[in-house]
């Protein structure tokens, strides 16, 4: 008796001495961006995406980058097949059925869907759903600068990490609030409603991205609604309002491109709409528009203190 109780205690020590050593040994799973939620009004890479997937699965949707009630039909049929709850937003429960894993070799609407996301990070691939030494070259490539696994496979975390839109960064400096198909040159050039120095971007539920690098601070107010102040160095800072969501967390450090909220309808608004502001160091609110016709342009947008108070037009 005494021998076999000594075998069993022996034999839990041991265990236990293998279960330690593991949780030493095994490092940390690195904190992954959260899935962006995406619905109807929804417009540009994303959206895009979203259709290219649901095609992949068998739902045949024009893949227009309009995530309209045809696509939101098309999310709520394919969530009712995977057992989620049929709410036709995408986001953190439905993105991992949704996506599809593709590599080298793969063809089809999946790798359509993840080219759209490559070229967000300045890939510039052709989408033709051919994935080839180009595409696999721009995967590794991204991969590489994003800290994950270097294999050229687009699964689960590369696909979270592509449509997170987070540290996508624009190596210019400097990037669009919107994505450049989401809204013409035109609109970044329109006055203000009530002539305060600001642009409103109507556009509904789309990403909104870090126009320069800066750092994030949480900003919310009843007429902002849930907002971003973007802060610089020398006390300047971009501020966006409105949002539906915020997708970095607050003193994170980004780059320009990296995909800071998801635009909304929250505060003052009226209506959905990306409300840009700029304030420099003195308080004092600037007209956005010919810094961001310049970023449109591809020019280097002008001085922050060189830009007007009054009388914001193109």
């Amino acid at each position: 008796m005494r021998s076999s109780r000594l075998v069993r205690v022996a034999a839990t020590a041991a265990a236990l001495a293998l279960t330690l050593l593991f949780v030493v040994l095994t490092p940390p799973a690195s904190a992954a961006e959260p899935w962006p939620s995406v619905r109807q009004g929804a417009t540009g890479a994303d959206a895009v995406t979203v259709q290219y997937l649901l095609r992949q699965h068998g739902h045949d949707i024009p893949a227009d980058g309009d995530f309209g009630p045809v696509t939101a039909a098309a999310v709520t049929d394919f969530q009712a097949a995977q057992g989620l709850t049929a709410d036709g937003m995408v986001g953190p429960q439905t993105w991992p059925r949704l996506v599809v894993p593709v590599q080298q070799g793969s063809s089809g609407e999946a790798v359509k869907a993840a080219q759209t996301q490559l070229n967000k990070y300045g890939a510039g691939l052709t989408v033709d759903g051919a994935f080839g030494p180009v595409t696999d070259g721009a995967v590794r490539a991204y991969q590489g600068s994003h800290g994950l696994a270097v294999d050229g496979l687009v699964g689960p975390q590369t696909w979270q990490s592509l449509v997170s839109g987070a540290g996508g960064g624009d190596p210019s400096g400097f990037s669009l609030p919107l994505d450049r198909g989401a809204l013409p040159r035109e609109a970044y050039g329109a006055s203000h409603w009530n002539a305060n120095p600001a642009v409103d971007l109507i556009v509904s539920y789309v990403p909104a991205y870090a126009i320069t690098s800066g750092v994030v601070d949480h900003y919310d107010s009843d007429s902002c609604g849930i907002g971003i102040r973007l802060l610089q160095p020398d006390g300047s800072r971009f501020i966006y309002c409105h949002l539906s969501e915020r997708a970095v967390a607050e003193g994170a450090q980004v780059s320009a491109g990296t995909r800071l909220a998801t635009t909304g309808d929250t505060g003052n608004s009226g209506e959905p709409h990306l409300h840009v502001e700029i304030r420099t160091s003195d308080g004092n609110a600037r007209c956005p528009q010919s810094y961001l016709l310049a970023i449109y342009d591809g020019a280097t947008p002008p001085s922050l203190g060189s830009l007007p108070t009054g009388g914001c037009t193109s």
